[in-house]
């Protein structure tokens, strides 16, 4: 009997495409999660919605099949189970809503663009300039890469097009000059650090500028309103504010990456030279090259929205509107052609999955749990009679730590953030209510640091390969604590140079 049930599970093992111990461990979340009783303040159905979401991110991290299919079967399984609609039709329907969500085919087309940067050769040659400026040592590259985010950041109101549609095909261009791929199993050399360089300079760039990612507006509006319209942070208000500590977390951050993930080749001597070579090799720009570059230019201006500025709001374009004129006038200049639109997996695995991760956060919040969980924070907190610094403390890392739950941060902060705003305003004593409001600001970009669906720009460079979910999750982190610790020692000695409390 016993060989038998061996025989079985070798059988199992060889046959089916999924591995079978991370397999039975995320089938007894699942069903352990459905058998604790329901906490007091939610619906059965919000609670069965917890436990298919948890078990998503188990499957998730214990790689139990591709994460494509383990977002599908999330989908399968909210479509069966209609925790979010009595019937099986509403329930499809709210298991592909977010496939409609602008800011997925955000995602989408800037992964399709960066093919064309491939494609031209413009991305090697911008690779090769970055080399020949700052490639004595990969670190250099890495403050390179963080530099282009620093200046990109006031001008690029979507950190999803600044990070993962400008600075990341230059960083897999710079990558593929060291012969960093992941297809061939060599993205330890250098593209697993610039990698992660590229996407953690972009939270702490989204914190420094209120122009540097979406949802900052949506936060300048509710620390007023929390603070009864006292702290109302202009462009120039933030920008100052975020300045000192911003610089510091962006020289800091590429040397706790290369000590968290260091590359295989640290001092690249010859590449300055070899980079120089290179471009002379390439000679002038090509047609198509020159082509790819005045889209480039074109889609910066208008992701920065300069037409606006010049010539009034109604030119204001959405980011994704954009990103798609960017992709088709690549297409009908011949620079690509659909069949690159069709061959770019990366684009549509990321859709798949990220779009399922979305749908997931948007029911959590449509069915009162980020609600709920924001309410039992609160009433915990003061029930607790701790101290404000206290209170303060567990507010903004219980803000940010909850971003786990999460793939937008504009979701994020629309649920939440108010509320713990309003309840820091209420226990935080007046004279240190500022230092409050500005590190849950801050909190509020340090955030996408945590997770490979944390905010748009993340599900691009993880799906380019060159990080692992567990290397992404370890370092995630580490960057978030330690942003956070930056923020708030040399954070707080600025605020109080500046006068601000």
């Amino acid at each position: 009997m016993t060989a038998r049930l061996i025989a079985l599970y070798r059988y199992f093992k060889q046959a089916v495409p999924f591995r079978l111990i991370p397999a039975f461990i995320t089938t007894g979340v699942l069903f352990g999660l459905l058998l604790v009783p329901v906490p007091d303040g939610l619906k059965p159905e919000a609670w069965h919605l917890v436990a298919i979401f948890l078990t998503t991110i188990v499957a998730i991290i214990l790689k139990v099949m591709p994460i494509g299919v383990m977002a599908m079967m999330a989908i399968v399984i909210l479509s069966l189970a209609q925790v979010t609609s009595p019937t099986s039709k509403g329930a499809i329907t709210d298991a592909l809503s977010s496939f409609s969500n602008p800011l997925i085919w955000l995602i989408v087309v800037a992964v399709l663009i960066s093919r064309g940067l491939k494609k031209t050769g413009l991305g090697n040659r911008i690779g090769l300039m970055f080399i020949a400026l700052m490639g004595r040592r990969t670190v250099g590259i890495g403050y390179g890469l963080a530099i282009c985010e620093l200046v990109l950041a006031p001008f690029t109101p979507s950190n999803t097009a600044r990070g993962g549609g400008i600075v990341h095909p230059i960083m897999k261009s710079i990558a593929s000059a060291f012969d960093s791929d992941p297809a061939k199993g060599t993205q330890g050399k250098v593209g697993t650090y610039l990698a992660l360089v590229n996407y953690h300079a972009n939270p702490i760039t989204s914190a420094m500028f209120l122009t540097a990612t979406a949802p900052n507006p949506l936060v300048v509006d509710y620390v007023a309103k929390a603070t009864g319209q006292s702290l109302h942070l202009s462009w120039t208000t933030w920008a100052l504010c975020m300045l000192l500590p911003g610089l510091v977390a962006l020289l800091t951050m590429p040397l706790v990456v290369f000590l968290l993930a260091p590359p295989e080749l640290k001092a690249t001597p010859n590449a300055v030279e070899y980079a120089r070579g290179e471009l002379a090799r390439m000679g002038p720009l090509s047609g198509k090259e020159r082509v790819m570059l005045g889209v480039f230019g074109l889609m910066l201006l208008l992701w920065a929205n300069v037409p606006a500025m010049v010539l009034g709001p109604g030119w204001t374009l959405d980011p994704t509107v954009v990103a798609f004129l960017g992709l088709f006038a690549l297409i009908i200049t011949g620079t690509i052609d659909w069949d690159d639109v069709l061959s770019e997996k990366s684009a549509w695995d990321t859709l798949i999955w990220f779009g399922a991760l979305v749908m997931l956060a948007e029911q959590l919040n449509k069915l009162g749990v980020i609600s709920w969980f924001s309410i039992g924070m609160r009433d915990a907190i003061v029930a607790s009679g701790m101290g404000w610094f206290w209170v303060a403390a567990v507010l903004v890392a219980a803000f940010v730590f909850s971003h786990y739950l999460f793939a937008s941060t504009t979701a994020h902060i629309s649920a939440m953030m108010l509320a713990f705003l309003t309840v820091g305003a209420q226990l935080v004593p007046g004279a240190y209510l500022v230092p409050f409001m500005l590190m849950m600001t801050a909190g509020s970009a340090i955030m996408m640091t945590l997770t490979h669906y944390a905010t748009g720009t993340s599900p691009i460079i993880f799906g380019s390969g060159y990080v692992t979910m567990g290397q992404w999750w370890r370092v995630g982190a580490v960057m978030c604590v330690l942003e956070l610790l930056i923020f708030a020692i040399v954070g707080t000695a600025w605020w109080r140079v500046l006068g601000m409390w």
